[in-house]
């Protein structure tokens, strides 16, 4: 690999690790504010104006990550796999910072607000740190060239099986909550808002129990399927040129 690409890698790297003890740190903050015991679940209740600033938070920090893949690669494909590589490297580190400052999570079966848009996302920790690991390796697959500076590309199969095992996961980590609004009418035409008295009784009430692993786990293989082929063709890729 040439000695450019390894700089900028580091650089990146030290971006994402950087940027996650940040997050953590304004998450500490937040916590001292409303869990000063420590963060479980039921949830407490957030003023509306401090909610939508954690909104525009989550947004900024989606648009810095994705500035970065933007920056980083040169194709489409390797501007997306840098983000993955980012986004996963954040978040880990995110956890490993909060697990420093708090000593928070007490494990990895632990549950946590994971994401707010479109809406709520719990789940185990052990669950994102899963995701963040395979984005790094779906992202280092795409983004390292081979000895001939040759990058694998993504087939419509590959493409298929990691969106379809995404928005899967994804189902994973939105069910309970969304099932949970639905059950109060809130996607109902003239529903109640989010800080309706009733909904917000319903949302600080409710506890967590069971998560939907095999939607997860499911999820997961299609994904590792994905990247099975992308090793197998890169692979066939340094072969062909061998």
């Amino acid at each position: 690999m040439k000695p450019t690409f390894i700089r900028k890698l580091w650089i990146i790297i030290a971006f994402a690790i950087a940027m996650g003890f940040l997050e953590a740190i304004v998450v500490v903050y937040v916590r001292e504010i409303y869990y000063p015991e420590g963060f479980r679940f039921p949830l407490k209740l957030i003023p509306p104006k401090i909610f939508s600033i954690e909104l525009i938070r989550e947004l900024t920090t989606l648009i810095m990550l994705a500035s970065i893949g933007m920056l980083a690669g040169k194709t489409k494909t390797r501007k997306f796999a840098w983000f993955l590589l980012t986004f996963g490297i954040w978040d880990i580190f995110y956890y490993a910072a909060l697990k420093i400052f708090l000593d928070w999570p007490a494990s990895l079966l632990t549950w946590d607000i994971l994401f707010l848009i479109p809406v709520t996302w719990i789940g185990p920790v052990l669950a994102p740190v899963i995701c963040s690991l395979t984005m790094i390796l779906f992202g280092l697959l795409i983004i390292i060239p081979d000895n001939k500076y040759q990058y694998v590309k993504p087939n419509w199969l590959s493409w298929a099986l990691t969106i379809l095992g995404a928005l899967i996961i994804f189902t994973s980590f939105i069910l309970d909550y969304t099932l949970l609004m639905a059950s109060e009418g809130y996607f109902m035409k003239g529903g109640p808002s989010l800080f309706a008295p009733g909904f917000i009784e319903a949302v600080t009430s409710y506890i967590p129990h069971k998560f939907k692993w095999g939607l997860f786990i499911t999820g997961e293989i299609l994904i590792l399927l994905s990247i099975i082929q992308l090793i197998f063709n890169r692979r066939n890729m340094s072969i062909g040129d061998s």
